[in-house]
């Protein structure tokens, strides 16, 4: 036992690793983040006072001009404001459906899919086919599809414990599902929630015609998980029932809108950019406090506490809120297109986009040699209980960044609850907890500071 001790105090020295300071300072982040954070209260303002924040809407650009309003306040060496061109899609009036068999009409709970058509004034009704996959499509063929609404119901599974898993394996048919149903002739599509849970919110998000011309383009809605279960029921009893739905949604022109920056210069090497962000815009039905309010303020946070703290970090630190990731990723695509015109360096960045729930460790893109090093660096954490430290995937928004050699991190926090609230109506800030949240911008402080001090390999 002492000599694995031993051999792990040698490796830590060989990193040059202070164990002491460094625990200090992973004490000193947690402490201020637990009791003299803005955080909290400032997803208070975005949730309630600004709200619901989709691309291109006035929302939206409220909710630009008060975060770069409280980074003013925290005395950052620079903020500023950084241009990109937005879709702008509106939902429009309520949406209606119902299941209508020969002896009922049952109201059902449904959302348009963001950058979907809507349907005709008078709505659609029309018989419905239930699969379980694209590939289901192909096997059905036109004969069996054409003129009818399609209904995807594959659920998300519930025996994977890291829940992103099971949502990556449904994203394809709310994303694809329309543009693949109208290639055989569908009127319409109709996807299951991507929810783990039953319940009656519908889960809106994403969808996409691909390379369709506009004149194949068909109506997608996400349904409730309870009406999905109960429209797949009421088929294996009559399935020659009809389904009746309606929306109102509009695609525009293009608007202006901007990432919103703030910066910290390095002390020692200002041409070295380190990135903790989150992004700004949110889905329409609620006010994203999860996704991604609590992302962006405890980005925010991080630089908060580094300056409560008079910690003058040596590489350049530089907070990034991005518009539009929810549908179109035009934000961190323009972050990227800027670095590279400017010639910047971006050694290391971080992303919280998956909740403000307890955090519990990162995903990690970077080298062996890299990983080795943060490995080394799980004791500090442990007293925090963070301890989850893999390679994978790390964010959306910080994907696009390239720079000769850079380390990615993306805050992984518990995700059990994270698809109870995801794109849906109950996203709102009395879902959050206060502790949870300030926990996650400590531990994004916290990684931050380490590769602050240490560098990149």
């Amino acid at each position: 036992m002492k000599k694995v001790l031993f051999g792990g105090l040698l490796l830590l020295t060989s990193l040059g690793f202070s164990q002491s300071d460094d625990e200090q300072m992973l004490q000193s982040i947690y402490k201020t983040a637990l009791t003299n954070s803005q955080c909290y209260s400032w997803l208070d303002d975005l949730s309630n006072k600004v709200g619901q924040r989709l691309s291109g809407s006035e929302g939206a650009q409220k909710g630009v001009l008060y975060t770069k309003q409280q980074l003013e306040t925290l005395g950052l060496d620079r903020v500023f404001l950084q241009e990109v061109m937005v879709p702008k899609w509106e939902r429009g009036e309520k949406e209606t459906a119902f299941i209508i068999d020969t002896k009922s009409k049952i109201k059902v709970p449904i959302c348009a899919l963001g950058g979907s058509i809507a349907t005709s004034k008078s709505g659609i009704t029309a018989e419905v086919i239930e699969v379980n996959s694209l590939k289901e499509l192909e096997t059905l063929g036109e004969a069996k599809i054409k003129g009818k609404i399609v209904f995807f119901n594959r659920p998300m599974e519930p025996d994977n414990i890291d829940t992103f898993v099971s949502y990556s394996r449904c994203g394809d048919q709310r994303y694809a599902g329309a543009a693949e149903a109208a290639k055989f002739g569908a009127v319409g599509t109709i996807v299951r929630s991507l929810n783990l849970r039953l319940d009656d919110f519908p889960h809106t998000g994403a969808t996409s015609y691909g390379s369709l011309p506009k004149s194949q383009y068909i109506p997608a809605a996400a349904i409730s998980t309870n009406g999905a279960e109960l429209l797949s029921k009421k088929l294996k009893e009559n399935p020659k029932l009809t389904f009746f739905f309606k929306q109102s949604c509009q695609l525009f022109e293009d608007v202006l809108s901007y990432n919103v920056i703030g910066e910290i210069k390095g002390s020692v090497h200002p041409e070295k950019i380190m990135v903790v962000s989150g992004h700004l815009d949110s889905w329409d039905l609620a006010d994203g406090s999860h996704d991604d309010g609590a992302g962006c303020v405890q980005s925010m946070a991080v630089l908060e506490l580094f300056k409560k703290l008079n910690y003058q970090p040596k590489n350049t630190i530089r907070v990034v809120l991005y518009m539009n990731e929810e549908n179109g990723g035009r934000g961190g695509k323009q972050y990227e297109a800027e670095s590279k015109r400017n010639n910047e360096n971006h050694i290391f960045a971080v992303e919280s986009d998956a909740g403000g729930f307890t955090p519990r460790g990162f995903s990690l893109e970077c080298d062996d040699a890299n990983f080795a090093k943060v490995k080394s660096w799980m004791p500090l954490f442990e007293p925090y209980l963070i301890h989850l430290f893999v390679k994978g995937y790390t964010g959306a928004d910080i994907h696009p960044l390239t720079s000769e050699k850079i380390v990615k991190a993306g805050l992984r926090p518990d995700s059990q609850r994270y698809f109870d609230y995801h794109h849906a109506a109950n996203d709102t800030f009395d879902a959050i907890n206060k502790r949870e949240l300030e926990l996650g911008a400590a531990t994004m402080a916290s990684l931050l500071y380490l590769f602050d001090q240490y560098g990149i390999d």
